[in-house]
Formats: C-alpha cells, sequence, structure tokens
C-alpha cells in the first residue's frame, strides 16, 4: 500500500503480526504429516509412535494451560490487591476529610455560641446602661 507522507514522499506500510499458538498447531501439524508420507516404519509402528506423541504433546499442552492459567491468576490478584490498596487509601482520606468537616461544624458552633453569648452580655449591658441613663 503506497501512500504520500507530510512532504510528499512516498512511503510504505508493512503491518507484521505476531506468530502465536495457532501457528504452532499449523506448524506441528504439517510436520506430523510429512513425516507420516516419508515414513520408513509399518503401520503399527507408525500408529504407536504417533499415539505416544500425541500423549507427549497432550501433556506440554496442559502443562502450558495451567502455566497460563496460573500466571493469570497471579495477575488477576495483583490487580485485586492494589485495586484493594487505593480503595483503602480513598476510605481513609475520605474517613479524614469528614473528620475535618466534622471538626470545622464544632469550632463552628462554638464560635457562634460565644458571639451569642457576647452579643447577649452586650445587649445587657446596653439595657443597663440605658435605664440608668433614664432615671437620671
Amino acid at each position: 500500500m503506497r501512500n504520500r507522507g507530510y512532504e510528499g514522499e512516498p512511503f510504505v506500510v508493512i503491518e507484521r503480526e505476531e506468530p502465536g499458538f495457532g501457528t504452532l498447531l499449523l506448524g506441528a501439524a504439517i510436520g506430523a504429516g510429512i513425516a507420516l508420507l516419508l515414513a520408513p516404519r509399518s503401520g503399527e509402528d507408525t500408529r504407536r509412535m504417533i499415539s505416544h506423541s500425541a500423549r507427549r504433546t497432550s501433556g506440554r499442552l496442559r502443562s502450558a494451560a495451567m502455566d497460563v492459567a496460573d500466571a493469570v491468576s497471579s495477575q488477576a490478584n495483583g490487580v485485586r490487591d492494589r485495586v484493594s490498596d487505593h480503595v483503602d487509601a480513598v476510605r481513609a482520606a475520605v474517613r479524614r476529610g469528614q473528620d475535618q468537616v466534622l471538626d470545622a461544624v464544632d469550632a463552628g458552633r462554638d464560635a457562634a455560641v460565644a458571639a451569642r453569648s457576647d452579643l447577649e452580655r452586650r445587649i445587657a449591658e446596653n439595657k443597663a446602661a440605658r435605664r440608668e441613663a433614664n432615671s437620671l
């Protein structure tokens, strides 16, 4: 596929795919087929060899599957632990914030009570001063 770049220069895009498990199985099947065609053994020997090879391959596949399952499980546990740690940290931060808000509300309430007491005292002093001034 040819495209033009920013400066009008042509370039070629090459996409590569990594070989996967399917490619491995396809290669194994092709190799087994070729081996059967070229084998100088009798049918019984060939069947025995294929059976042995199939058991061995089955065991390897089972082992590989268990390794993958263990790795995925380990990764999942690690992610779960990290998420749990983050959740715990957020909960602690929320609790600290709640405590700060409650402390601020308490301080505001105390300041309001003190201001009200001071205001009531001043009003009472003012009233007393007016009465004295009116009685003179």
